[in-house]
């Protein structure tokens, strides 16, 4: 079998004053692609399907970057000048089928639906209009009618974390290569509630997801011709028409029966879509409540979901420091993106004492640089291997990560707070981000997380406690705090639907 690959893989906080170019892509080209076999990410998923079943794959491009501003114009037209023509010859050599690596949730400047527009063009190729289209997806995609009317089986995560990615890649491409061995030919099905729930709300051991994915499971269990079922907890950062939850079957079955299943993961996701929304504490508050716990076997997190790299936001918000510097907060430590205040240190020996601007540079959201006295501790190259390689940050940029030239500062002498300042944004999903830099996490009594969920699965093992916190920052918990203006309404909580 001979399977054509192409990957596209970016999340777009539409809020954010950032564009995201050509340079923030991390691009691999033709055969290049296979060498992604290994590293965890989508692409090693669906590479070891393929080599296991001995199918000729036919990798075009990928393409993908963190999470951030809108993408260019000028990187999408860099991105078809690549895809489109290297799709265009692959088929007309023949291609039995077409693998997709996605996000879901990408937008650009002039396109609100980028992987359904990757969709579109692939179909108006004439070797093309009739070849089964499967893929992977993330959990936090925006599902778009075009996405699901145009392939024959997308899936996306189960699991938030998305410890699952590489292995819901394996799991699309042996539903791929089983339809295709059988002569099936499945069909998506969508379904869009009017909810949007923030990141915060779409964890997997909680409620309400937790609920919809094993309903989930139970309709595909119930029914052999629902050959999978997608529970999408949407991206609220998207400023389109389709954002927010969605569901989707892939079925070889009647259609009632399909909308029935898409019946009752609406109403369940309807009855509990107040559970979307959790509370957060004020800092001041959390780090009260800190200093009357005894005896944490671990560091008390402060999770600062209105900063999540790993959404979209700058990673450079000051308010979890802000409230450390004015507690005097002892053996605390926290990350943030500064590559200014990183070359500013660049030329200094360990153990030099500088008075440096940190954090809140460019930041719209913040009250701005914190300026404080800073003892150099340890400079690096920023580069690590995942100590998880079913880290949430494997999904797209597989095990070997890069942040830059980082600094390692002390503020307030021995045993205050240690601040690790990268040069590229890098969500804190895996804890090889603090000990390749010479700093071990369990042993820091207060950690600042700049993250929603995907920090669980690297954090939890060794935390004593956590708080949710509300700082200022891109990434609110709260969508009625969006200036939508593309957004299909009414939707809760935007609107009551009471």
């Amino acid at each position: 079998m001979r399977v054509m690959l192409i990957g596209i893989f970016h999340e777009t906080h539409c809020f954010v004053p950032s564009r995201t170019d050509i340079a923030d892509f991390r691009i691999s080209r033709g055969a290049d692609v296979l060498t992604m076999r290994g590293n965890g990410s989508q692409i090693d998923g669906f590479l070891e399907v393929a080599e296991r079943e001995g199918w000729d794959v036919v990798p075009i491009c990928t393409w993908a970057a963190t999470p951030s501003g809108i993408v260019t114009d000028a990187a999408m037209e860099a991105f078809w000048a690549e895809a489109l023509p290297g799709a265009r010859a692959a088929a007309g050599q023949g291609v039995d089928a077409v693998f997709l690596s996605l996000h879901g949730a990408m937008v650009s400047e002039s396109l609100t639906d980028v992987e359904g527009e990757l969709l579109s063009r692939l179909r108006a190729i004439p070797d093309l209009a009739e070849v089964p289209i499967f893929g992977v997806f993330d959990l936090h995609a925006n599902l778009t009618a075009r996405m699901t009317d145009l392939a024959q089986g997308l899936l996306c995560y189960r699991e938030n974390p998305h410890v699952d990615a590489r292995d819901t890649a394996m799991r699309a491409a042996e539903l791929m290569g089983r339809c295709l061995s059988h002569g099936l030919r499945p069909r998506m099905i969508r379904r869009s509630p009017p909810l949007i729930w923030p990141p915060t709300g779409t964890g997997t051991a909680d409620s309400p997801m937790r609920d919809l994915e094993a309903l989930a499971r139970q309709i595909e269990a119930e029914d052999p011709e629902i050959l999978a079922v997608n529970v999408v907890a949407g991206f609220s950062f998207a400023d389109v028409a389709e954002a927010g939850v969605a569901f989707s079957v892939v079925t070889t079955g009647p259609e009632a029966a399909a909308e029935a299943a898409l019946d009752r993961l609406e109403a369940l996701a309807m009855a509990l879509k107040d559970r979307g929304l959790p509370e957060e504490w004020p800092v001041e508050e959390a780090l009260d409540q800190i200093d009357c716990l005894d005896g944490l076997r671990g560091p008390a997190l402060l999770v600062e979901p209105s900063e999540n790299i790993g959404a979209g936001a700058p990673g450079n918000g000051t308010g979890v420091l802000r409230a450390l510097v004015a507690r005097g907060a002892r053996n605390a430590g926290v990350i943030l993106n500064d590559p200014e205040a990183v070359a500013a240190l660049s030329g200094l020996a360990p153990g030099a004492s500088v008075t440096l601007e940190v954090g809140g540079k460019d930041n719209p959201f913040d009250p701005g640089p914190l300026t404080l006295d800073l003892e150099l501790v340890s400079l690096s190259d920023g580069f690590f291997d995942l100590e998880d390689i079913n880290s949430h940050l494997a999904a797209s940029a597989g095990r070997h990560i890069a942040m830059g030239p980082c600094a390692v500062v002390r503020h307030g002498g021995e045993g205050g707070i240690v601040i690790l300042l990268t040069s590229r944004r890098t969500p804190p999903m895996d804890l090889a981000q603090w000990r390749s830099n010479g700093i071990n996490p369990e042993e820091l009594a207060i950690i600042g997380v700049k993250a929603a969920v995907a920090h669980r699965r690297a954090y939890e093992p060794i935390m004593g406690a956590t708080f949710t916190v509300a700082t200022p920052g891109a990434c609110t918990s709260d969508p009625r705090q969006l200036p939508y203006t593309r957004l299909r309404r009414p939707v809760f909580p935007l609107d009551d639907l009471s």
